[in-house]
């Protein structure tokens, strides 16, 4: 808690809005506490390259403290936040063994993102991984290069297209920029790394519910990057649901393709922040927000970013990054002029700057209110926003360096497979109680 007298402003999350938050407070007579159960920023949007081998996990990841070093405002602290208390302003923490332990706010930012959703099949969790943290995505690197180094010792060649059988639940940006990822990974990075198997004959699989990938881009760029997919030789399969998943295969509508490796890049469902505000909810569980990113009944608490529900021209906004960002900075701005006595800024509107997708080397689909361009130039716009938005400039170079290299190489920096030693452990007994 801080000594000093000043507004305390706690914020719940260090990803996007929060950080933007705690930026926008920088100059603000207040105390901020930024509380995040991850000691780091995570730029979410190049998970899936640390997935696929081509960035290590520290590429795309800056501690919280190193990038709010120099904001002499702001205490950081890892810890996790259990429940919010609205009454008395208090924000409930466990960490080192202590339950429930109270931070006292004058205003509460909760920015607290979302994480997987299964649809209502969370059997499907143990067999499907997902994205959202650098473990999920150094979990899934390792899922797929063992399915290779598996079926290069493999004495039955019957059972390698089981093995190298990956599919990828869901045909969003995430979905759509892992299948071209991985696509290029087998043809490749891995081409003349083995001696029993050829990684060509994998067979990489994009299934997706709806009618078409990339349901939210106009259907011209959506065509353009399916059409790039499959010359990759991605098969992608569109109006057929998963209806199951286990161990050894997957159901794609009425087909069962056997498959040990699934990967699911669909849909997401939002913190718990509803329940301890005890706030209304969209039917996705989002808190329903003023035009100020207040919370209904309590002015001095605001949700933002993928936890929040804000209608804009009678539609919610979309889960984005710079939706987040922009509402964590304009929330900021809010407080700040709260307690300089100042005008309240209008409405929060969301600035729509564009979205993007990128498959594969040198290709990529912009969709922005200035223009909409697919193939290289939309890949070099891609690449330089991606790289200008990365935590630090220690990010920056080093994943600038390693595009360049990846481009003209093809050559991946991090084909590493690490596991935590309790499941290195736990999987060297099984094979010993499976010789014995």
């Amino acid at each position: 808690m801080p000594s000093n007298q000043l507004p305390h402003v706690v914020i719940v999350g260090g990803g996007f809005a929060g950080l933007a938050a705690a930026r926008a407070l920088r100059n603000a007579a207040v105390h901020v506490t930024l509380i995040d159960r991850s000691n780091h920023y995570l730029f979410q949007p190049l998970l899936y390259q640390v997935a696929t081998a081509n960035l290590a996990p520290g590429d795309i990841a800056a501690p919280i403290r190193h990038l709010l070093r120099k904001q002499r405002n702001v205490t950081v602290a890892m810890a996790e936040v259990t429940g919010v208390d609205v009454t008395n302003r208090r924000v409930l923490v466990d960490y080192m063994g202590r339950r429930d332990t109270p931070f006292e706010y004058d205003y509460l930012i909760l920015a607290t993102g979302a994480s997987h959703s299964y649809f209502g099949h969370d059997e499907f969790a143990q067999f499907a991984p997902g994205m959202k943290t650098l473990a999920d995505a150094e979990s899934v690197r390792a899922k797929v290069l063992k399915a290779f180094e598996t079926a290069e010792i493999e004495d039955d060649p019957s059972n390698h297209r089981d093995l190298l059988t990956f599919v990828l639940v869901g045909a969003g940006p995430t979905g759509v920029e892992m299948a071209g990822a991985l696509a290029e990974l087998r043809r490749f990075t891995l081409k003349s790394d083995f001696r029993r198997i050829d990684p060509l004959k994998a067979r990489i699989i994009l299934a997706e519910a709806g009618p078409r990938i990339l349901a939210n881009y106009p259907e011209k760029l959506s065509r353009k990057a399916q059409a790039r997919l499959e010359s990759l030789g991605v098969e992608v399969r569109i109006g057929q649901p998963v209806k199951a998943i286990d161990e050894a295969r997957v159901v794609i509508g009425d087909e069962t393709i056997p498959s040990r490796t699934v990967i699911w890049t669909a849909g997401v469902t939002p913190s718990p922040a509803g329940k301890w505000l005890n706030a209304p909810t969209d039917k996705a569980g989002r808190v329903r927000t003023q035009p100020d990113c207040s919370v209904p009944g309590h002015p001095d608490v605001f949700v933002v970013g993928d936890t929040a529900s804000l209608d804009q021209d009678g539609k919610p906004l979309p889960g984005l990054v710079q939706v987040a960002m922009q509402q964590g900075h304009y929330v900021g701005k809010v407080i700040d002029n709260r307690e300089t006595g100042r005008t309240a800024p209008p409405p929060f509107r969301y600035f729509d700057k564009g979205n993007m997708a990128v498959i594969g080397r040198g290709f990529a689909i912009l969709d922005s209110p200035f223009a909409k361009m697919s193939g290289l130039p939309a890949w070099l716009a891609w690449a330089f926003i991606h790289i200008l938005y990365l935590p630090a400039i220690g990010n920056q170079l080093r994943v600038s360096v390693q595009a360049m290299w990846s481009y003209f190489t093809r050559q991946r920096s991090s084909q590493l497979i690490v596991e935590p030693r309790g499941k290195q452990m736990l999987v060297s007994r099984s094979q010993l109680s499976a010789e014995r």
